[in-house]
């Protein structure tokens, strides 16, 4: 496990494969919210997103093929600079075991990767779709009962229930009928091929955590290959083969020299996407991913409610030429000139009287003593604590 961690010799670590594992996924989700950000503007892509799956497989199956065609590697094993290489076990004498020799892949093993880095993700996802589609249908018959609120509806709106049921029998064939069983057993085995799945899945990566197998999931260890870091030469060697491919494509065109100067564009155009395609695809993500915070960032700051300053206090009220003066101790009372018992104070002015006392001059002249601010007996409050 030590070995995994510090990421030394040809042994990729277990962090460059599951990174490498799980850059399509990433790499699907940046797509979808890019193009369903776009398709708010271009009604046009809404179409894309509803053939979503495979419009993600045949981009991936374009990626996977070329990918492994020139470098023998998928398209994110090889962004983390790793190969495929097949196995061969050759036996030695007793005492020494048996060797393991890594080899190029061959032609049926990269057809075979194709298939389970683009075909069985697709299959999986398709039945995920159905899965969660009849999951769907079967919580709303619960909820709902089986057909019967929506018998109602029709009855309402003037149609004869039995004429909409027996319209309805005459347009089930036998291709709904089957589609429904399809459905069904989509829907009892899927949980059971997901849970062997996963738990393979997790069973090989917790092996190769602790380097008690050299392959990182089933589909590895069924095709008999291990993936190793590129070596320096590797690299200079994939390059040579690329240029010997791209040389040998454009010395095969046929045709005259209008058509060959064409084909031979269309070829260069080719040549620069694919090659660009890591560094397009990655900067996408990258680009899309920041202004999703951006606007995420600038959403949260627009939603969240607007704290403000508390207003300042209302001046201190203005004693009156022809009123009472205050008396210089705040603890005594205005009218009476004694320390507050039971202190009130009048809500229009602000000022603490005893309560007796200005029960009794409110009741009498209708205002503050002080102020001279019209008053009434319903304006004064009892105070709990003399200050």
């Amino acid at each position: 496990m030590l070995f995994q961690v510090g990421g030394q010799g040809t042994r990729p670590t277990f962090f460059e494969m599951a990174a490498a594992q799980q850059l399509p996924a990433s790499l699907r989700a940046a797509l979808t919210y890019s193009i369903g950000v776009l398709a708010l503007r271009r009604p046009l892509l809404h179409k894309v997103l509803d053939y979503e799956d495979e419009f993600f497989a045949l981009l991936m199956l374009v990626l996977e093929t070329h990918s492994l065609r020139i470098t023998d590697a998928s398209f994110s094993e090889s962004l983390y600079g790793l190969r495929r290489r097949a196995v061969k076990i050759k036996a030695k004498n007793l005492s020494s075991g048996e060797a393991i020799e890594l080899s190029g892949l061959q032609k049926h093993q990269r057809v075979l990767s194709v298939a389970f880095l683009v075909v069985l993700p697709y299959f999986k996802s398709k039945l995920h779709s159905i899965y969660n589609k009849e999951r769907d249908a079967r919580l709303q018959s619960s909820l709902w009962g089986d057909d019967a609120i929506f018998e109602n509806f029709d009855s309402h709106r003037g149609e004869d229930p039995l004429v909409s049921r027996g319209t309805a029998d005459e347009q089930a064939t036998v291709r709904v009928r089957l589609a429904k069983r399809i459905q069904k057993i989509i829907f009892a085995c899927y949980p059971w091929i997901h849970a062997t799945s996963e738990g393979l899945s997790f069973t090989y990566q917790l092996l190769y955590l602790l380097d008690a197998t050299g392959f990182y999931s089933l589909g590895l260890h069924a095709l008999g290959i291990h993936v190793c870091r590129a070596t320096g030469q590797e690299l200079m060697d994939t390059s040579s083969r690329i240029s010997k491919i791209r040389s040998h494509e454009r010395e095969r065109l046929r045709g005259p020299p209008w058509l060959k100067k064409l084909q031979g564009a269309l070829l260069s155009c080719t040549y620069t996407m694919l090659d660009y395609a890591q560094t397009g695809l990655i900067a996408a993500v990258f680009f899309f991913k920041m202004m999703e915070w951006w606007y995420q960032s600038a959403e949260e700051r627009m939603s969240a409610p607007t704290v403000y300053p508390p207003p300042p206090p209302p001046p201190p009220p203005k004693v009156a030429k022809e009123g009472i003066q205050l008396p210089p101790d705040r603890t005594m009372c205005p009218l009476c000139s004694q320390k507050r018992a039971n202190p009130s104070v009048v809500t229009v002015s602000g000022f603490v009287y005893c309560y007796a006392c200005i029960f009794k001059y409110v009741s009498q002249y209708n205002r503050c003593p002080v102020t001279l601010t019209p008053a009434t007996v319903d304006q004064i409050r009892r105070l709990f604590h003399d200050v």
